[in-house]
């Protein structure tokens, strides 16, 4: 059990960060409280879990599924999941380094859902193809293709996007 727990408390800046990033919800608060929900879940039902995957995956498929539910009972009840337009909160102090992770970051939100939750999960979150089909629940050729429609289109937003000029 408490390598259990020790895998759990591992993975929570990694669901954090992919609850909080533009897959899911850019809102600190809803973030917290889905990763929240996350972890009872795993916790209560620990039991369920079979040691064929990591517990890393196992609990970014809870939550990746626990998104999905709550998005499904939110579209029934207001139309859509509010999103908070604020940039990530963190930024390096470096202005231009601000100015590439703000141009990077509309990019990524620019992208489907289904290919934002695939680039986070396998390149952010560093899930295999494997680990990333079974928190999404579809099948792995699906991740790679959207992983590289992600990517390409990705580069194209950034080759596409504005740039500063340079300062001599």
């Amino acid at each position: 059990m408490s390598d259990f727990l020790t895998d759990v408390e591992a993975a929570i800046p990694g669901l954090r960060r992919y609850a909080l990033a533009l897959a899911l919800t850019r809102d600190a608060d809803s973030a917290d409280d889905l990763v929240q929900d996350c972890l009872e879940r795993a916790l209560t039902r620990r039991r369920l879990w079979r040691p064929t995957g990591t517990v890393k995956s196992w609990l970014f498929t809870i939550l990746h599924n626990q998104f999905i539910s709550d998005r499904r009972r939110l579209n029934r009840r207001a139309g859509d999941l509010p999103m908070d337009d604020a940039l990530q909160q963190s930024a390096p102090d470096n202005p231009m380094a601000s100015v590439a992770l703000a141009e990077t970051a509309r990019a990524i939100e620019a992208l489907s859902l289904e290919q934002r939750t695939t680039l986070l999960l396998v390149a952010v979150e560093g899930l295999t193809y494997a680990e990333a089909a079974t928190a999404t629940g579809v099948p792995v050729g699906t991740i790679m293709s959207r992983l590289s429609r992600a990517r390409r289109a990705l580069a194209d937003k950034m080759e596409a996007g504005p740039r500063l000029a340079r300062v001599k």
